[in-house]
């Protein structure tokens, strides 16, 4: 993994607003405490259920150690989306596999404030670029809840394509539910 590459960030988003991603940082704790507590009721049906910890100080602080030590084994790529310096978002390469399949799967998620104006399809552009130019990715994959409408409309404008359906794929919002996965080829 070319890991100097992907620490040159900020990677400027395009369109109008002042966005970028950038890899997690412990500074980041406060920050992602705040976007998680003002986003509970909007992550809500689509994340595992979360102590609730998950959104203070202390337990970004754990989840960020938990990332960056997974960062630096090379199985994780954490980033977090900015509008200017405010943490809108998070977007994470996880399960990287290295040999004949050089594989990874990606999640996301934007603010309640910032949805419908192509933030996670941009953040997703240039994950899929850093992943193929500095990962030498081949694929990246997803699972989304057949219901979550916005995530797959992303995914199809970003050239993902749906492979399959995984029934009780992962335990969200207290229950197990069936994931539609999604590939992309990377060039």
């Amino acid at each position: 993994m070319q890991l100097n590459r992907l620490l040159d960030l900020p990677v400027r988003l395009p369109g109008a607003a002042p966005l970028s991603i950038r890899i997690l940082s412990l500074a980041d704790a406060g920050p992602l405490a705040a976007a998680y507590a003002r986003n509970a009721a909007h992550l809500a049906p689509w994340e595992p259920l979360r102590d609730d910890s998950f959104s203070t100080l202390q337990g970004q602080r754990e989840s960020i150690l938990g990332k960056l030590a997974h960062l630096a084994s090379g199985s994780e790529v954490p980033w977090v989306i900015l509008s200017g310096d405010d943490v809108i978002g998070t977007i994470t390469l996880t399960g990287i596999v290295r040999g004949p399949f050089l594989n990874a799967h990606v999640g996301y998620w934007v603010d309640r404030g910032m949805t419908g104006q192509g933030v996670a399809g941009g953040a997703l552009q240039a994950v899929m670029e850093l992943a193929s130019m500095s990962l030498g990715l081949h694929r990246i994959q997803a699972a989304v809840l057949g219901h979550n409408g916005a995530s797959r409309t992303v995914l199809e404008r970003a050239g993902f394509e749906e492979i399959g359906l995984a029934r009780s794929y992962l335990r969200i919002a207290g229950r197990w539910q069936d994931h539609v996965l999604y590939q992309r080829i990377l060039p």
